[in-house]
């Protein structure tokens, strides 16, 4: 099967590979943030969004969901409460530049299908509903109101609400997040996958089966005082810029940082924090004590070791390294793992990992030494095959030493889009309990379907074998960010109307059903005045802190609606006048959402109030709060995970995809990916420079990436072609390549155990020369 090739912005000719690196942010950071800025919004309009910038009378990133300081973190915000890709991100939905009818009319749909997701991105914002009618090369105005007639027609014509398929990306509000999955239920259907299905699932899933609660167990002052942070499968650097001040503060505490991961990224190994005299004219700070360089895959094998480790610790100091009182008193499990833990296999653990043993052992009494543990991971470990039991090994390895529900200790999944964890508490989710599904009906008068509905990855099944759906987006960039890119194309333009809510032109706009529609949405920086007067709006991040952000600019457009408009707008039309559901009245005044969430959402009694307070509020937290666990034996459960080996074949490697620091998630901001010394150039494929020469390649040369999966009825192959080797310091065996480029390579039915994301970090690929 063959990607879907695109015109490049330039040519992979054009490739220039710099010196990678050495220290994160400084001030080129801050030069590259300013330069973003003023290209795309101007002198006034960048002096008068980047101070609001995560500020408590502002506005909260569209970026990255890491937190903001506290007050009762004890520590403060700077002024600058901002990273370079933040400053970015806030550039690309404030930009000046605009796409109105007329672009559409010099554009055919079939001549935007050959540009790249940067070109997309790059010609401004959506200023006008536009649809694309069967037949036409256009898309060409709509009003809004027939814009929502049309889709209201579509979903009645449906022979089941079955046949809608709901999707929303991480940067819809929370107020927004509880309407549209009470739209959906309301319509009849739990089909509510979202962008979490294809990150953080794995974490969800192994996090409530271990201790009851699929969030992190972790404050940012918990991560601050820690004695030990590990930063696993993650690259904060590019993905979460503000968490390296995090990381700061702990090496200024005393605290020690293990970086686990099979590249050596530049913002785990030095911080030049430019807002600190010491970052702008010293050498910045050492961050990582230990880089445990891991193979693809091998995060389960060590934390398995880490684990036996501290085991044999104990026996020899007995109750000096395990915390026996909480273990008896609080978990369940402990035998099963013991027994699994003193037959660990060392030869087998030193293949998967690609580590020694000494060095293992080192990293094992980096442990033993810290009484305050904080774990973080990310994509690293969420997008393979055996992710969730790889999480599951690591709540092991917390449990052993009493890490949970103390300060300075806990689990921290640091989440990668801004509310994408909000969506989920507000109900989007295709498997929400029976106590939120009945607290709706209760709320409301409804009767809301009970059985379970697609995910990302069924739903992507069920587009491609029933043909005829209906397919709505509320943001994202479901063409681009899914796997399988073809076969996705493939189902999408088999539905029969594909709506997106968008603020940006992107790859989904231009892979449209029989009949597709584009509604523009105000963005998080503007402002969204309704008939009550001006609204705020409120998001969770990764560490359950509940806040308000309010956009301070001027719309777009005066055709933009937002999207909380634009689902009540959809729902009045759907239902009708006389649905038991207010629409009209929550598009008025948010406040009216927000006093039904406080009755429905578990955790948010008086939630206008407490979205009000400076700060917001902190979601509660079982086993962080009172270390007590909703689990059915009602403690944390050990478990016994076993390592399944990943069979790579010879001449073959095995590919990560992984983001520039140029992007965040599948928007492209530019072509330099300087941390890592790669210019000009996104179809490139970095492998270790002794496993190039081994495959018979050559640095510089332009190859197919094949990827190989053992599917049901045998191999299949999925091609990407014309990406420029680099050679790079990956660990040996393994390559890394961008997504979304790299995506056509990851089988649609490859999945984690439990949580049915994609793996996207365990990719069997060959080198093919052109």
């Amino acid at each position: 099967m063959r990607a879907h090739q695109a015109d490049q912005d330039v040519d992979e000719s054009d490739l220039r590979v710099r010196e990678r690196g050495r220290s994160a942010a400084g001030v080129k950071g801050v030069l590259v943030s300013l330069q973003r800025s003023l290209k795309e919004m101007g002198l006034a309009r960048t002096v008068k969004t980047l101070p609001l910038l995560n500020q408590r009378s502002g506005f909260d990133c569209p970026g990255c969901a890491w937190p903001e300081h506290r007050a009762a973190d004890g520590g403060s915000r700077s002024v600058a409460e901002f990273c370079e890709n933040g400053a970015k991100a806030v550039a690309e939905e404030a930009t000046r530049d605009r796409i109105g009818r007329e672009f559409f009319a010099q554009h055919s749909v079939a001549d935007l299908a050959d540009k790249t997701e940067h070109w997309l991105g790059k010609r401004g914002r959506l200023t006008e509903p536009m649809v694309l009618r069967e037949g036409d090369t256009h898309y060409r105005p709509i009003p809004w109101d027939e814009a929502f007639d049309l889709v209201a027609d579509e979903l009645r014509g449906l022979d089941s609400p079955d046949d809608a398929i709901f999707y929303t990306s991480g940067r819809t509000s929370n107020e927004a997040a509880f309407l549209y999955q009470l739209l959906v239920r309301s319509f009849g259907t739990n089909n509510l996958p979202d962008c979490s299905n294809m990150c953080h699932e794995s974490s969800g899933a192994a996090l409530t089966q271990t201790i009851g609660v699929g969030k992190g167990s972790v404050s940012l002052s918990d991560v601050e005082n820690a004695d030990l942070v590990v930063v696993v499968g993650q690259n904060p650097g590019t993905n979460h810029p503000r968490m390296l001040t995090s990381l700061e503060r702990v090496k200024h505490n005393g605290g020690r940082i293990l970086a686990v991961n099979p590249l050596p990224e530049t913002g785990l190994m030095r911080f030049s924090n430019p807002q600190h005299p010491r970052g702008v004219v010293g050498s910045g700070t050492p961050l990582a004590d230990e880089f445990a360089q891991i193979r693809l895959g091998g995060d389960l094998a060590l934390f398995k070791a880490i684990g036996s480790l501290l085991v044999e610790a104990d026996a020899e100091s007995p109750g000096t390294v395990l915390d026996r009182e909480f273990l008896a008193e609080q978990t369940q499990g402990l035998d099963d793992f013991l027994t699994d833990a003193k037959n660990l296999d060392w030869p087998a653990v030193e293949r998967a990992t690609g580590l020694d043993r000494d060095q293992i052992e080192r990293v094992a009494r980096m442990f033993v030494q810290s009484e305050r543990i904080v774990v973080c991971w990310a994509m690293g470990l969420t997008q393979h095959k055996q992710a969730v039991p790889t999480i599951r090994e690591i709540v092991n390895v917390q449990l052993l030493r009493g890490m949970i529900g103390k300060p300075g200790a806990g689990l921290c999944p640091v989440r990668g889009h801004s509310n994408v964890q909000g969506d989920r508490t507000m109900g989007i989710w295709e498997q929400m309990p029976e106590s939120f599904l009945a607290a709706l009906d209760s709320e409301f008068g409804l009767s809301v379907p009970r059985r379970h509905g697609h995910d990302t990855v069924t739903a992507l099944r069920a587009m491609r074998d029933e043909p005829g759906k209906v397919f709505v987006a509320m943001g994202g960039n479901f063409a681009a960010a899914t796997p399988d890119s073809a076969g996705t194309e493939e189902a999408l333009r088999q539905c029969r109307l594909t709506v997106q809510i968008s603020t940006k032109l992107n790859r989904s706009h231009v892979v449209p059903g029989r009949t597709a529609l584009i509604l523009p949405t105000l963005g998080r920086t503007e402002r969204d005045t309704q008939a009550s007067g001006d609204q705020f709006v409120t998001v969770e991040d990764s560490m359950s802190a509940v806040h308000a952000s309010r956009g301070r600019l001027d719309p777009a457009s005066p055709h933009l609606l937002s999207e909380v408009a634009i689902v009540s707008g959809l729902a009045r039309r759907l239902f009708g006048p006389g649905h038991p559901v207010r629409w009209q009245d929550f598009e008025r005044d948010y406040d009216l959402i927000r006093e039904h969430i406080a009755h429905v959402v578990p955790g948010c009694a008086d939630y206008n109030a407490k979205v009000r307070e400076p700060d917001g509020f902190v979601l509660p937290h079982q086993p962080r709060d009172r270390r007590t666990f909703d689990t059915p034996a009602g403690k944390a459960l050990f478990t016994v995970n076993t390592v399944e080996p990943i069979e790579v074949p010879e001449g073959r490697l095995l590919l990560q995809t992984m983001r520039s620091h140029d992007q965040y998630n599948t928007t492209i901001y530019g072509l330099s990916d300087r941390y890592r010394g790669i210019e000009d150039a996104r179809r490139v494929v970095l492998a270790h420079p002794e496993d190039i020469a081994a495959l018979g390649r050559s640095d510089g040369e332009l190859v197919d990436l094949v990827s190989e999966w053992q599917g049901p009825s045998g191999v299949e192959e999925r091609c990407a072609e014309r990406f420029r080797i680099v050679g790079y310091p990956t660990a040996r065996g393994c390559a890394a390549a961008y997504f979304p480029e790299a995506n056509a390579l990851v089988p649609r039915d490859s999945v984690a155990e439990d949580s049915n994301t994609p793996v996207s970090k365990a990719l069997v690929v060959r080198l093919d020369p052109r």
